[in-house]
């Protein structure tokens, strides 16, 4: 067998594998979109975690290191509508028959910090005066965070962030408003 059929069977191979695998090629232009993990081979649910996560927490530092930037947060729960009122009662925050104010409540049980890489690149939104969602740089985060001034005063400092992650680096960043 000859090297240019030995190319096009290895080819083919690798096709029909992409195209049996869980999300198939559609996936795979995803990912090479910058919306995901970069190999087409990863597994997607039932046979792996999902591409990517969203999770609600509060941010307490974002720092450069060894050339890469890092977030440490502090998981919570933000809930609403039913799981919040009753959730709400459980922990104490308000008495049974209460509304839950604004419809939302926060759960925030251990206070134990998560570390995950962020892309340079990631998309970060926070509140702004008015309030108004306002997109900013990481490095801007970064100073937010750390409590020096930035080009954007946020709105709320301490209110929680949305944080889309793809494997264990952020892609997302998007400060919830809290009336």
């Amino acid at each position: 067998m000859n090297g240019s059929r030995v190319a096009m069977l290895a080819a083919l191979l690798v096709l029909g594998v992409s195209l049996l695998w869980p999300g198939g090629p559609r996936e795979a232009s995803a990912s090479s979109a910058g919306r995901g993990p970069t190999s087409t081979f990863l597994p997607s649910p039932p046979f792996g975690p999902p591409r990517e996560i969203v999770l609600y927490a509060h941010a307490k530092t974002l720092v450069r290191r060894q050339g890469h930037w890092e977030l440490r947060v502090d998981p919570a729960l933000f809930l609403s509508g039913l799981t919040a009122q009753r959730a709400a009662v459980e922990d104490g925050a308000i008495g049974p028959g209460e509304a839950v104010p604004n419809d939302f409540y926060t759960r925030d049980e251990s206070h134990r910090l998560l570390t995950f890489r962020v892309a340079p690149r990631a998309h970060v939104t926070v509140m702004t005066r008015g309030p108004k969602a306002t997109p900013i740089t990481v490095p801007e985060l970064a100073r937010a965070l750390a409590g020096k001034p930035t080009p954007h005063r946020l709105f709320e400092p301490h209110a929680g962030f949305w944080i889309r992650v793809a494997g264990d680096t952020v892609r997302g960043i998007d400060q919830q408003y809290t009336p």
